[in-house]
């Protein structure tokens, strides 16, 4: 079996309705990559937002394929800058930064599309109980 580089044997995907200024929203407020995108006309197919080994494959909502609803985990170095650049990029904030008892620093946005992010910053160097 071959998996594409930046991407995992199980990869979160996202239909959104206008996903190509919605892969940008996500680029911009979480620091991600473009990836790579590929455009039906004026649509997104499909497109993916790197975030260092990782990958979100979006595309664009519609007839069969709603807009979906999630939550993420991504894991940041720093969980009150990541917080702050996704507030000052038009995200809202869920829950404030705060130290959690399973080791992690977090904080809780969600997306222009409704979507979850959990912006985590691992504070201690061991698996989690």
């Amino acid at each position: 079996m071959h998996i594409p580089e930046g991407f995992a044997r199980v990869t979160p995907y996202i239909f959104a309705e206008n996903a190509a200024r919605y892969m940008d929203h996500l680029i911009a407020a979480l620091g991600g990559a473009d990836g790579g995108r590929t455009m039906r006309g004026d649509t997104l197919a499909n497109g993916h937002v790197r975030f260092d080994t990782a990958s979100v494959m979006i595309s664009e909502s519609g007839r069969g394929f709603p807009p979906s609803s999630i939550a993420l985990y991504l894991y940041v170095a720093d969980a009150h800058a990541a917080m702050a650049q996704a507030l000052e990029n038009g995200m809202e904030k869920i829950m404030d930064v705060a130290d959690m008892d399973y080791g992690d620093r977090q904080g809780g946005v969600k997306d222009t599309a409704g979507n979850i992010w959990w912006l985590s910053q691992r504070l201690e160097d061991k698996p989690y109980n």
